[in-house]
């Protein structure tokens, strides 16, 4: 058994692996002590053969992950990192490596899902945007905050705006947390949207969207571009890099 790992900002996210069998798991560690978040989330874990892992949280996070595996299973985490290619993905950017894990993997677990040109928005405390060409080059992406973000952002940012959580159906609100949370839904759909339209430019017709992240079952019913929701996907890349390792 091999345990996969996406440590993001907010949330982490693991999936227990071998032949037949995928266990994800997931648990928010924003302000939480990890090593003992750990020992409730994976104290009772059989010890895996490997763990491969990519982390966007800050390293004294991943540092602790890394020494808690350490210290239960004497196992060192591989740290998956952003390549020139791998995997019929071939990646655009100036400095391959600075591109962050997470989106690399989700890269490469998209491309084993299509051959047509491909776009993955990822839906966590940042949302990003990335386009794939139909014959394997990310092309490059956005990034811009997501809605914990935004709604923290405008809490933060004026004094008489608390940070609440209101109905987010309507564009027309009657209460002030009604008119954050709808402002802040619709203005971020509305800017996957417009990104995926300026992507489809570049990359041409016949592009299928994937949407991932924490916060994809929230806007998938919500985007009026047909969108396939695979919470997982960052994971699945992750197998799929851990398959060659």
């Amino acid at each position: 058994m091999r345990l996969l790992v996406d440590l993001g900002n907010s949330r982490l996210k693991w999936v227990l692996n071998a032949p037949g069998r995928w266990e994800l798991g997931m648990a928010l560690h924003q302000g939480e002590d990890m090593t003992r978040l750990l020992d409730d989330a994976w104290g009772a874990l059989e010890a895996p053969q490997r763990i491969v892992m990519t982390s966007v949280a800050a390293k004294e996070l991943r540092q602790a992950l890394e020494q808690w595996a350490t210290r239960r299973w004497s196992l060192v985490p591989y740290v998956v990192q952003a390549q020139r290619a791998q995997l019929g993905v071939t990646n655009s950017y100036r400095e391959p490596a600075s591109l962050g894990a997470d989106r690399w993997a989700a890269l490469i677990g998209a491309r084993a899902l299509t051959q047509t040109p491909a776009c993955i928005v990822d839906c966590g405390t940042a949302v990003t945007v990335d386009a794939l060409s139909a014959d394997g080059v990310f092309l490059g992406g956005a990034i811009f905050p997501g809605l914990r973000l935004l709604r923290q952002s405008l809490a933060q940012g004026a004094a008489a705006l608390p940070l609440a959580f209101g109905d987010d159906t309507s564009c027309l609100a009657r209460a002030t947390a009604d008119g954050i949370a709808a402002g802040t839904m619709l203005g971020l759909l509305g800017a996957i949207e417009r990104m995926l339209v300026e992507q489809q430019k570049v990359i041409g017709p016949g592009m299928q969207v994937f949407l991932t992240g924490g916060d994809a079952p929230l806007l998938a019913a919500r985007l009026t571009q047909p969108a396939i929701a695979i919470p997982d996907l960052v994971l699945k890349g992750l197998a799929r890099i851990a398959d060659t390792l």
